[in-house]
């Protein structure tokens, strides 16, 4: 029997909903009911601009609609626990835009509340329901590379607007780190766990945000990771397993719009393309969370993985604001 529509209200009109109302319209487990904004004409213009069937000028009047049973957070990273937690306690079920937090201990208070209520709640990272994301992590896994040794991970651009971009603003909780390095140390933890210790460095500009960053991520079987997120550097999305027999490499991992992964055993005999099914992050990101609500499955992401990376984001920062290696106890 078919699952019923999910019916699904958006907290915010930020630029990213660009990329997941489409394919929550397609979606037949998505019934895509509602958006707020906290300027009323705001929401009414952007209702009608994306056909959705009701809006509201304030985000606790979307949160007080009966019809509304899910959101869908796409607030400033600053906002994201306290509505996830008031959307919980107004009874819906929420998927809320990464990064939920930096810190591990408003992870705990989330996924609390969200169980004393008999509520889901999921951290958005699309790219790790791509399907290329689980042949990946399978090949490494498995073996294809021999014993996994480092793992490099990058995401970058060039800010076109940084006098007014939000990811440049302390008070918001901004940074290359919060934003597009999430990704980073997310694809590193997906490969190797979580670290026993990291180590940070970061440049600042803006107001105080980390324009650079780049970070260590130490394991005790030895593995390391490495990675670099930038809004001051040339536009680049990478993802790199390297094993004591070769070498596995995503040539678009966070949204696999260039699906596919490379495997290199040999240098002189060049690489290897793996063709891997394809399909839209956000749908099936938005897919998982339907499913998860209606009780079909267990959410691909749930409390464990928000607590490590919230664990590990902690972490680096410390070790970047205090100059010295930390750990994780």
């Amino acid at each position: 029997m078919p699952l019923e529509p999910l019916r699904l209200g958006i907290v915010s009109t930020a630029d990213i909903n660009r990329l997941v109302i489409p394919p929550a319209k397609a979606s037949p487990l998505i019934d895509l009911v509602a958006v707020a904004s906290r300027d009323a004409k705001r929401a009414s213009d952007y209702a009608k601009e994306w056909g959705i069937g009701r809006s509201f000028g304030s985000y606790d009047a979307l949160l007080a609609d009966p019809e509304v049973e899910a959101v869908y957070i796409s607030l400033p990273n600053h906002e994201h626990v306290s509505w996830t937690l008031r959307a919980l306690e107004a009874g819906k079920h929420v998927l809320c835009e990464k990064p939920l937090t930096r810190h591990p201990a408003e992870v705990e208070s989330v996924w609390g509340l969200a169980e004393s209520c008999g509520l889901v709640v999921c951290e958005a990272f699309m790219w790790r329901h791509i399907p290329q994301t689980k042949r990946f992590t399978e090949l490494v896994a498995g073996g294809a590379i021999g014993e996994l040794q480092f793992v490099r991970s990058l995401f970058s651009f060039a800010m076109s607007d940084p006098a007014t971009n939000v990811r440049m603003k302390r008070e918001l909780e901004g940074g290359s780190l919060m934003d597009i390095g999430t990704y980073c140390v997310s694809g590193i933890r997906l490969l190797a766990g979580e670290p026993e210790g990291v180590y940070g460095e970061q440049v600042l500009g803006g107001d105080g945000v980390d324009v650079r960053f780049s970070g260590l991520m130490r394991y005790e079987s030895g593995v390391r990771g490495l990675f670099y997120s930038s809004f001051e550097s040339p536009s680049r999305k990478e993802l790199e397993a390297i094993g004591s027999e070769g070498v596995l490499r995503l040539r678009d991992p966070w949204h696999a719009w260039r699906a596919g992964i490379e495997l290199q055993r040999d240098e002189e005999a060049g690489s290897e393309l793996i063709e891997v099914e394809n399909g839209d992050c956000y749908q099936l990101e938005l897919e998982d969370f339907a499913r998860a609500v209606r009780g079909e499955k267990e959410p691909l992401l749930g409390r464990a993985d928000a607590l490590g990376q919230a664990r590990a984001l902690a972490a680096l920062y410390l070790s970047a604001d205090e100059g010295r290696s930390v750990e994780l106890s």
